[in-house]
């Protein structure tokens, strides 16, 4: 961290920089607070240079979006995405977002101060870690986002601040007409044989962090640089120093077969069954580690905003002249006049291509430094010039600024080579101004890394923003500070001034030189190193109105604007359609994904933009899923994901049922109604004004439960009691109006009331909420939804929730009883043999139904309790807020299994719904899908719908929903279903 820098922005909206925080190849990122609530963020804010290009801006608020969708847990949730701001008149559109400060070190800085991290630290880092590409994986998209510079270690967990190849870019690049290229810090096998990256990618830069953490080293640095793609293609890691019971699993990530890695939720698993947030608790952090975030904190939380009246470029900053004021007596030594201007105020000189005279203020360096032998896989290789036909940018004659030697002295530059701008990112040292002084020291850096491997070329606008050829270069790196004790320097001073450096510091990247070349040389179209980076969809001339916005995230690097899951792709949706064939055949089989990923569904429905969102699903007959919302209720075909039909009469309505085999029931807020299953029309309909005609006005309920033909539900009328007749002399009051409240029994085929029975009304406006717990021979076991409770039964209760009996036959209430210490809330169900399971306290805890006695106890885990169980045979399936998933034996409550959805954080417990073969146990949240064997919990694969792809576009925060039917599971978020193949 450090002082701002004279040309440094001062205002991002309502937020204030304070200091430097990191700098990166494409983004610098500041402490900022806002003025007026005290809140202090970092604000990450786009190289000006590069927020001019219109792909930059665009894939920028892409991954910024990335992270608002993934925000919890191990992400820092956005505060604020900075798309209020508009372009300046004489500069591009700023481009910033700001998250919430979380004291934390850089994991390259961290094992600088500390070394190594020890065997727990490792588990949670990697887990933590792996957890984040858990989610981001389920969503068929890959991160491309780890770096020892974005990912952070906090005092609770780790923390990532990158979420695309923009954020962890070792180096950015503007060329002529608009051209942007990306360079990355690593390479994995599949990207040295030219594929493109999958899922599998990122678990191979995982192990290399993991492995960097655990040695203070890469597995492949070893040996001749020009042989670097060849030992990552074929060598195996160098992983003796890592921790046994890590090696393994390291390795693993590491496998030069894609096919071969973990899944990210595996990995998770095995460094930290608990999650990494639960193996965290009491802290995890070395002590020097621990003290330097504590130190952090301390003097971010004591900076104060630099005054109003400092302009850019017009000199120091008063901070950094208090802080310079050594530098500046030294150079006031040789009189007033000579007092040299800030260096970062200078042009650079083109004759020097970038060497600079030594500044008489720099920090000297130490000698040892300076004779330190470099590490092999760090020298420069020099680079053949391709071929001037075979370059995308380059005037004739010259070689691709890429295809460069990557240390060339001044002399040996091409004059005729293309300007192009470079955004460097920041090297292993403090990345000081010359202007400014060193500020808010916590500790040393990590040593500079090599230069950065494989590149990733953005495709370019036709048309260029005016000065988007020619941008000036970012500041010029200034002379390394003194290694820190006992970390070599990698490169001689003179070496960081002729060159960007890699940004992220730690661990060694591989040079660009060892790559091998496409056709058209390094980075070029052919089948070498330049993957293409997935965008947003560019802007289409006259898009349907009608097409839905709705995307996936891709995995396949050149995909943009179609929608992918799991891995296959399929046509971009529009209003009503569906991805699969639309004849009457089933879909085809799909094909084998990797384990973890989500099969490739069998079709793939949007919900019209147009009608209002679905309020209810159901599964009828297998054939058809029912939904309702606002405006109508509509079928779709479940072998094909067509829609059949929509009727305006079902708006409204509550989940569809069978009615015998040839009807659709759906019971709507004034009738119940009897759909054909072929087109939707009503075939009956019974108003509630005529069936029940003795409760005018009557309110039907939510269904309480349903069992064949038989419903349950309840309902609320209002009526008029008249006042007493006054006594003499005494005044008459006046009539009151009274709820009275009824649970009802009705037979959907006979269509007919089989019973009522009164019930207390409700709170306002006085319909209770009841739930069917579990249905017996003679009764059924009701339980009231504590919303819905009256102001003086919460009172009664005494925090204490009830169950009800009704008799099958005659609606008789039969008792009320109480279990244990179950709240009002807990979550409860019941079997067919006389038993109830209740949430107790963070226990699951069985009883009698009848006696109210304790059967068995199954503990939960800390800060947590359990949802709604769910029974399948001989066992009980739970789930619980810390998002752990679970089987237990019905009738000892010994448990069987149980796992983490992997989802950080505590929210609402999973809801669990069984494939019909009861074998799969599916778990769905607000966050994701998570599939597992219901015999022994191993994780079969996850979903994410990630949202939109648009920049724009809305967020999804509508929680998933699972629908089970033969082998297929029915994956509902908002307007989009997916149906998945299981077993």
């Amino acid at each position: 961290m450090e002082a701002l820098r004279q040309d440094d922005p001062r205002r991002f909206g309502r937020f204030t920089a304070l200091a430097r925080f990191h700098e990166g190849a494409s983004a610098v990122r500041y402490v900022a607070r806002d003025a007026a609530t005290g809140e202090v963020v970092l604000v990450t804010a786009a190289r000006p240079q590069l927020a001019a290009v219109p792909v930059f801006s665009r894939r920028f608020r892409a991954e910024a979006r990335t992270a608002e969708r993934l925000a919890g847990g191990w992400v820092s949730p956005p505060v604020d995405l900075g798309e209020e701001l508009e372009a300046p008149a004489d500069g591009p559109e700023p481009l910033w977002t700001a998250a919430a400060y979380v004291p934390a070190l850089p994991l390259a800085e961290a094992v600088a101060i500390a070394g190594p991290l020890p065997e727990r630290a490792l588990r949670i880092l990697g887990a933590g870690i792996a957890e984040i590409l858990s989610r981001v994986h389920a969503s068929g998209s890959v991160l491309q986002g780890l770096a020892p510079g974005t990912v952070l270690l906090a005092a609770d967990g780790p923390r990532l601040t990158a979420f695309g190849p923009l954020g962890a870019a070792a180096s950015a690049e503007v060329g002529p007409g608009g051209q942007l290229s990306v360079r990355l810090g690593y390479l994995t096998p599949e990207q040295i044989e030219g594929k493109e990256v999958s899922a599998a990618s990122d678990l191979f830069v995982l192990g290399l962090l993991l492995a960097y953490a655990a040695t203070g080293t890469t597995p492949f640095t070893e040996g001749p640089a020009e042989e670097a793609a060849r030992r990552i293609a074929e060598d195996e890691p160098e992983l003796d120093a890592v921790p046994d019971p890590l090696r393994e699993l390291i390795a693993s990530c590491l496998a030069k077969d894609p096919a071969e890695r973990p899944a990210a939720g595996t990995v998770a698993a095995e460094l930290a069954l608990e999650g990494a947030a639960g193996l965290a608790r009491g802290g995890w952090l070395p002590e020097r580690l621990a003290a330097a975030v504590t130190d952090q904190e301390a003097r971010v939380l004591a900076l104060e905003p630099p005054e109003d009246d400092t302009e850019p470029g017009a000199g120091p900053t008063e901070a950094a002249e208090a802080g310079a004021g050594a530098a500046e007596a030294e150079a006031a030594e040789s009189g007033p006049e000579e007092t040299p201007e800030p260096e970062d105020a200078r042009p650079d000189d083109p004759r020097t291509d970038g060497a600079r005279p030594e500044d008489p203020r720099a920090v000297p360096e130490p000698q040892d430094a300076r004779t330190a032998p470099e590490p092999e896989d760090a020298r420069p290789l020099p680079v053949p010039p391709a071929d001037a036909s075979q370059t995308n940018a380059s005037p004739a004659g010259a070689p691709p600024a890429d295809a460069s030697p990557v240390n060339a002295p001044a002399s040996q530059a091409p004059t005729a080579a293309p300007a192009s701008a470079s955004a460097p990112a920041s090297d292993g040292d403090i990345g000081e101004d010359r202007g400014t002084t060193r500020f808010l020291n916590t500790g040393p850096r990590p040593p500079q890394s090599d230069r950065p491997t494989t590149q990733l070329a953005l495709p370019h606008e036709l048309t260029a923003p005016p000065g988007a050829a020619l941008v000036p270069a970012a500041h010029p790196m200034p002379p390394a500070l003194p290694a820190a004790p006992g970390t070599p320097q990698q490169h001689q001073q003179h070496q960081q001034h002729q060159q960007p450096s890699h940004t992220q510091g730690g661990p060694a990247p591989y040079p660009a030189a060892a790559l091998p070349a496409g056709p058209a040389g390094p980075g070029g179209p052919g089948g070498g190193p330049m993957v293409s980076l997935p965008l947003p969809p560019a802007p289409a001339p006259a898009p349907d109105p009608g097409a839905s916005r709705r995307t996936l995230l891709t995995i396949a690097a050149a995909a943009v604007g179609g929608l992918v899951v799991g891995g296959g792709s399929v046509a971009a949706l529009g209003s009503g359609d569906t991805a699969a064939a639309t004849d009457d055949k089933p879909a085809p089989k799909p094909r084998r994904t990797l384990p973890g990923q989500a099969p490739e569904p069998r079709w793939i429905y949007a919900h019209p933009a147009s009608e209002s969102s679905p309020l209810t699903t159901a599964v009828w007959r297998d054939k058809l899923l029912v939904v309702t919302s606002e405006s109508q209720a509509s079928a779709v075909d479940l072998r094909t994901g067509k829609r059949l039909w929509q009727r305006a009469d079902g708006a409204k309505g509550q989940a569809a049922l069978a009615a015998g085999d040839d009807l659709v029931f759906v019971a709507s807020p004034t009738e119940f109604l009897w759909l054909s299953p072929k087109n939707g029309k009503v075939v009956h309909r019974v108003r509630y004004t005529e069936a029940f005609s003795d409760l005018p006005g009557l309110t039907v309920g939510r269904l309480a439960g349903s069992s064949g033909p038989v419903i349950w539900f309840t309902g609320s009328h209002t009526v008029t009691v008249k006042a007493p007749k006054p006594k003499k002399g005494k005044k008459k009051e006046k009539d009151k109006e009274v709820v009275q409240a009824h649970f009802f029994a009705y037979d959907i085929v006979q269509r007919k009331e089989l019973w009522r029975t009164a019930v207390p009304a409700g709170r306002s406006p006085g319909t209770p909420a009841y739930r069917v717990v579990a249905e017996r021979s003679a009764d059924v076991l009701v339980r009231q939804d504590a919303a819905s409770l009256t102001a003086a039964e919460v009172k009664a209760a005494k925090g204490k929730g009830s169950v009800r009996s009704f008799d099958q036959k005659t609606g008789k209430l039969l008792w009320t009883k109480k279990y244990g210490a179950a709240s009002l809330e807990a979550a409860t169900t019941g079997d067919e043999d006389g038993a109830l399971y209740a949430a107790v306290g963070k226990d699951l805890q069985a009883f009698e139904a009848d006696t109210t006695k304790p059967l068995w106890r199954v503990e939960g885990s800390d800060g947590s309790w359990f949802g709604t169980p769910l029974i399948a045979g001989p066992l009980i399936h739970t789930t619980e807020r810390s998002r752990l998933v679970g089987a237990v034996e019905r009738e000892s409550g010994r448990l069987v299994w149980r796992r983490s959805t992997e989802v950080p954080g505590i929210g609402n417990a999973p809801s669990l719904t069984l494939s019909s073969s009861e074998k799969t146990l599916i778990a769905a949240d607000a966050i994701q899908v998570t599939v597992f064997s219901a015999a022994d919990g191993e994780r079969l694969w996850k979903f994410q719908d990630i949202g939109s792809a648009d920049p724009k576009g809305a967020t999804v925060s509508a929680p998933y929903r699972a629908l089970t039917f033969g082998e297929t599971v029915v994956v509902q978020r908002d307007r989009s279903f997916y149906a998945f193949p299981v077993a």
